[in-house]
């Protein structure tokens, strides 16, 4: 029998911050996958709370004894290229709500066009995280709430440290 071929993954976002719906969605994605790989995105177009390399250490930290199977990088540029110079299989995308689904369809399909051996896989997060997003639990602490079980705790604290100076 041939050796089995390790299948790879890559799961895009911001993760500003990494919220309990992702971290959901990388635990579904690795019954699929023997390796997923966090690629979080330096988005031009976006003003992220934290840095780069805040996220990256925050993701890293939800996972201090899984490396062999995860990994946390930072990407910019084309994720399709990227997803393709790694030999991915996949894309991972999370969906909460009929509302992503045609952006995320419509990205999907050009992401196919442009790499015919990248499939996206969509994913939709537990009943209890379908409802939350970094961008609304960010407004939330803003504000003053508890967001303390939407989030890892390292990041719950980056989150009050983060609101506490403005």
């Amino acid at each position: 029998m041939p050796p089995s071929k390790k299948t790879l993954a890559v799961y895009p976002g911001t993760f500003d911050p990494i919220t309990m719906g992702h971290l959901d969605i990388i635990d579904r994605a690795l019954n699929i996958f023997d390796k997923v790989v966090i690629a979080i995105a330096i988005n031009p177009g976006k003003t992220p709370l934290f840095s780069l390399e805040e996220r990256l250490e925050m993701a890293r930290q939800c996972f201090p004894d899984d490396y062999s199977r995860i990994e946390v990088t930072g990407v910019s540029g084309l994720l399709v290229k990227y997803a393709a110079k790694r030999k991915a299989k996949a894309i991972i995308r999370g969906l909460r709500a009929v509302s992503d689904f045609d952006y995320e369809f419509q990205l999907a399909l050009m992401n196919k066009k442009l790499e015919r051996e990248v499939d996206t896989i969509f994913l939709m997060p537990g009943f209890r995280w379908i409802y939350i997003s970094s961008s609304i639990i960010k407004d939330a602490a803003r504000h003053g709430g508890d967001v303390s079980d939407l989030v890892p705790e390292h990041v719950n604290r980056h989150l009050k440290a983060a609101f506490a100076k403005s």
